[in-house]
Formats: C-alpha cells, structure tokens, sequence
C-alpha cells in the first residue's frame, strides 16, 4: 500500500471549555445538561446535524425501562427529564402507561414497565432546545479526528468540520461517541466488542393508514446468555463497526433488507410510503474503554462504595445494577471519562449497558464529573455524590 505524508501545519485554536462532550446521542446530551448545570463552560461536538444518536438518527426510538419489571422504578434525574422529554409533544406504539403517571402500587406496576416510543424527529429538535436553553454550545457537522495530549492529560481535541481543521482547548473530555473514539484517539487502555453485531434495517412505513416503525432486524443476545431467545439474523455475517468499507457494506445490506420488507406490502402509492431510514449505521456494540473497574451481568443487586446511580435489565424482570463511577474512566488518561454504549464492560453486560436509561444514567455522572474535576483519578466522590444525589438520583438500590 502506497503512503503518503501529510504536511504539518498550525491549527487555529477556536476555544477553551470546561468540559467538552464528544457524541451528541442521549449520552453526550445527559452529559453537557449536567456539565453546564454545574455551571461550566461546556461545548457539545456531533458528527451529524441532529442530535440522539441512535436513538434518533438511528430510529432505535425506544425509551426502554426505568424501572425493575417488579414495579420499582430505578433510575432517576436526567433519566426520567429525558423520557418526559421525548413524549412532551406526544407519543406513539408504546405510550406511558396509567400506572407511571400516578401513585399507583407496585403491585400495579408490575403489569406495565416504565418505558415509551416516541418520535425520533421530535425528541432531537426538543432536546436541541433544552441544550440551548442550559446554554450548551453544539457544534454539528464536527469529528475529533485526533487528540493532544500533554502528561497523562488531553490539552487539545483536533477537530475537522465545514471549516476545516481546527483545535479547541479543554479542562475535561467526555468521550460519549458510542465508539470509545476519544479513548481510542489519546491512546486510554480499550477493549473491542468481541461477538460482533448483526445486521438491522429499522424504518418508518405508512402504512394502513397509519405511520409504522418497522424493526428489521436487532441487537443480537451475548453468547454466554442461554436464558434469551436468540434473534433471528437476517444474514450470516457480524460487523464490528470500526472500518469504514465494512459501515459502508452494512448500510448497503441494511437498506436492501429495508426495500424487501418495505415491498412485501407492496409497491409505493398514496397509502403506501417508506417514510425514513437511518441515516447512521444501526450498530450498537463496538469498543468501550477498559476502566479501573469493569461490570459483569452477574453484579446485580451488589452496592458499591463508588455507585453514581441505578438501572435495570431491559431484557428481564428483576436485576437492578449499581452503576460504579469507576467504570467510567482509566487510569492512564486522566482528564477523560466515558459515558454511554462505551463505558468498562464485560460483552456479556454490553447489551445491558447500551441503552437509553444507562446511558443517560451514565451521561449525568460524567457531566457533574467533568464539570468538577480535571483528574477522574482523583474526583472527590463524596462532592460528585451529594451534587447528584441533589439533583434526583438515587445511588444505592437500598434507597428505593
């Protein structure tokens, strides 16, 4: 293979933030709402020209449990102002249930997890406006395609958009691109997703008379897993997500297999539309850090002295989670710490970690954490704990 060198040359320097959050799904939204609420000087970069991720760009529109599935809700603070958020103009498919609105039992609740669908269009274009409002900065169209680090600390992010390269200097880095991307950049100890993802292709159809998301396709169940049914794929092949030739094949595949279930009610007409496809790739395991602590789906119901909030297990009744700060950041990087689908751990917990919930449970943590402190090593966690604790959330399960 041929190589090129590409010249040096002097970056403009843009800005320098508090806190910089990179990804603008629902973890990096979480993050700068608590960053900037703590009163830090926050900047947001997203790759697209949308926020939410996949749960927006992606049309995952799923507002998965907060609750238990025994009629105990769990996870709270910028968890919860983010569900009420996303169906603040309305809902559709899964509406909230009677028994979330009110005071009902848990007996009550059993029948009916806390969870909604909502718009995905809507969701992006109201969480858009609650940043703005916390005075968040956005900054689209934008990738980090590189880091400057100085010691054990990042000092710079390099950044490439409609402007061209340019730097932004930083106190603190949130690495909330789904892709451990920043980890992976500044050279922090990562780990990849070893299974691999299998191929989806959801999207909106009209369809009787009626707007339907359609779920071709899904995240597929851990390996080491044998109480879940196991998906069925739609093709032989998993994708790791982390080479540009093998994203693109899966959006190819991915749109064929769109087109074909598109087409088996039949051809387009007036009654009968393909409304939306993703417009990001729809894979949900790639590379995450590899933290001080590292999570496993057997640490149920256990407390830890570090636990920065609660979440459950979307896939089953039961199991509630501690959520430990310390499977947030490394050891090597200092100033750097993960929230969302790339938090510390194991495969087997990585389909429990990846979604809504956790990663606005985890996108708080991060944000309040960056905001007061430029070394993840050393964050007095009794500080972090009463800010968060503050602002509604609950860190030990024995609080319910």
């Amino acid at each position: 293979m041929e190589n090129i060198v590409e010249s040096a040359k002097q970056l403009n320097v843009f800005g320098k933030y508090d806190v910089v959050v990179c990804g603008g799904g629902i973890a990096g939204i979480s993050a700068a709402l608590a960053s900037a609420r703590q009163g830090a000087k926050t900047l947001l970069i997203e790759r697209e020209f949308m926020l939410g991720g996949l749960a927006t760009a992606g049309l995952i529109a799923i507002y998965l449990p907060l609750c238990d599935g025994q009629g105990h809700q769990v996870s709270f603070g910028i968890a919860q102002e983010l569900l009420k958020l996303s169906i603040e103009k309305g809902s559709e498919g899964r509406h909230l249930p009677e028994c979330w609105k009110n005071d009902a039992t848990a007996e009550e609740r059993k029948q009916n997890r806390y969870e909604v669908q909502y718009n995905p269009q809507v969701f992006a274009i109201l969480a858009e406006k609650l940043l703005i409002k916390e005075n968040v900065e956005i900054l689209y169209g934008t990738v980090v395609c590189n880091t400057v680090c100085q010691k054990d600390k990042i000092s710079h992010l390099v950044l490439e958009n409609k402007s061209g390269r340019q730097a932004v200097e930083v106190k603190s880095v949130v690495d909330a691109t789904g892709d451990a991307d920043i980890v992976h950049l500044s050279g922090e100890k990562e780990a990849i997703f070893g299974q691999g993802n299998v191929l989806a292709g959801w999207y909106y159809e009209l369809y009787d008379g009626k707007s339907n998301l359609r779920m071709v396709g899904a995240s597929d169940v851990p390996d080491s897993d044998t109480e879940l049914k196991k998906p069925e794929l739609l093709i032989n092949r998993r994708f790791t997500g982390l080479d540009a030739k093998e994203l693109t094949q899966q959006v190819i595949l991915s749109h064929d297999a769109s087109l074909q279930r598109f087409l088996q009610h039949g051809e387009v007409s007036d009654e009968h539309s393909m409304l939306t496809l993703p417009t990001i790739p729809q894979i949900r395991m790639t590379r995450r850090i590899d933290g001080v602590a590292v999570m496993d789906d057997t640490d149920m119901h256990r407390e830890y002295s570090d636990s920065v909030g609660l979440f459950s297990d979307w896939r089953k009744k039961g199991p509630v989670y501690e959520l430990r700060f310390s499977s947030l950041h490394g050891e090597k990087i200092k100033n750097l710490i993960c929230a969302g689908r790339n938090i510390s751990v194991t495969d087997a917990m990585w389909d429990i970690t990846r979604v809504i919930p956790v990663c606005a449970v985890s996108g708080q943590a991060a944000g309040v954490a960056a905001a007061i402190s430029d070394d993840f090593t050393k964050t007095d966690y009794n500080r972090l704990s009463k800010i968060l604790k503050s602002n509604g959330v609950v860190l030990h399960e024995r609080e319910l």
